[in-house]
C-alpha cells in the first residue's frame, strides 16, 4: 500500500516532499541549521561547488549528515549535454550518488534550460545507470520526451531560478499534472515564500525543490521550518479536495428544517 505522506522516486521512499539546496547561505553552520529545521531528507549539492580533492580543506559536505540526508548531486553551471554528463559522472565517481538533478542551462540571464541538450543528456545518463531528475521548462512536450528518455521525475520551473515569483503559469502546471502520471512531478525553481510551496502542492505537485527562498530569507532557519510546514499542509489540502469555487454565496448553516 502506498504511503500518501511519502515521496517515492525510482522505488526509493522519502519521508518529506521538500527537497532543499546548499547554495547562498551566509555560512555552512546556518545551512546545517536550516536543513534540520526544514524536515527535508534530501539535499541537492552542486558537483562544481564541492571540494572533491583536498580533504584537508573545509567542504559543505562536512555539514551534511549523510545518515539523515540523501545527497542529490546536481549539474548546475553546465551549458551543454557533454558538460552535464561529465559532472554527473564525476559526482558518481567520488561517491556522492548515482542519482543526479540534471541541469543544462541555455541562457545565462534567465537560467532557463536548454531542453534539447537536456533530453540528450538524460538519454545518455539513463543508459549509464543514473537515476535522472531533470530541471526543465513547464512545456508538456519536453516533459513527455524526458519521460520517454527514462527520467525518474520531471522537475519543471515555476519561475526563473532565484526569482521568488512563485508559479507564473498555473495553467501549464495543471496540464503537466494531468498528463505526467508515470513519474513524480516536482516543482523546481521560483518559490519565494511558504504560500508558493503550498500552492504547488495544492495543484498536485509530488514535491517541491527550493534553495534561495530559504537561504536568502532574513531568518533562514525559521523560513525553512515554514517551508516544511507549507509543503505538508499543501499536500494534505490536495488529498482532502478543495471546495468548488462559486460566484455567489452559499450559507454555511442550512436553511431547510429551521423552525421559524
Amino acid at each position: 500500500m502506498v504511503d500518501q505522506n511519502q515521496l517515492t522516486i525510482a522505488g526509493r521512499a522519502f519521508n518529506s516532499r521538500l527537497i532543499v539546496g546548499t547554495g547562498k547561505y551566509r555560512s555552512f553552520q546556518e545551512m546545517k541549521r536550516a536543513h534540520e529545521a526544514s524536515g527535508a531528507d534530501m539535499v541537492t549539492v552542486a558537483v562544481r561547488r564541492v571540494n572533491l580533492t583536498d580533504k584537508s580543506k573545509e567542504s559543505l559536505l562536512d555539514y551534511i549528515d549523510r545518515k539523515n540526508f540523501f545527497i542529490l548531486p546536481n549539474t548546475a553551471g553546465c551549458y551543454t549535454a557533454d558538460e552535464a554528463v561529465r559532472a554527473a559522472r564525476l559526482g558518481r565517481e567520488v561517491g556522492l550518488s548515482e542519482w543526479v538533478k540534471l541541469e543544462v542551462i541555455g541562457d545565462q540571464q534567465t537560467l532557463f534550460p536548454d531542453t534539447t541538450e537536456l533530453v540528450a543528456a538524460t538519454k545518455t545518463l539513463v543508459k549509464e545507470g543514473f537515476v535522472v531528475l531533470p530541471y526543465t521548462s513547464d512545456d508538456l512536450i519536453v516533459a513527455r520526451r524526458l519521460v520517454d528518455a527514462g527520467a525518474a521525475a520531471v522537475m519543471p520551473l515555476g519561475a526563473p531560478i532565484g526569482s521568488g515569483m512563485g508559479i507564473q503559469n498555473v495553467a501549464n502546471f495543471r496540464i503537466l499534472r494531468e498528463r505526467i502520471t508515470e513519474v513524480p512531478l516536482i516543482l523546481d525553481a521560483g518559490v519565494g515564500t511558504a504560500s508558493d510551496a503550498a500552492m504547488a502542492m495544492e495543484l498536485g505537485a509530488d514535491g517541491v525543490l527550493m534553495n534561495t527562498a530559504i537561504a536568502e530569507a532574513q531568518d533562514s532557519v525559521l523560513m525553512a521550518e515554514a517551508m516544511g510546514s507549507a509543503v505538508e499542509a499543501g499536500r494534505k489540502a490536495f488529498l482532502a479536495g478543495r471546495i468548488e469555487k462559486k460566484l455567489y454565496a452559499s450559507a454555511s448553516s442550512p436553511l431547510h428544517g429551521v423552525v421559524r
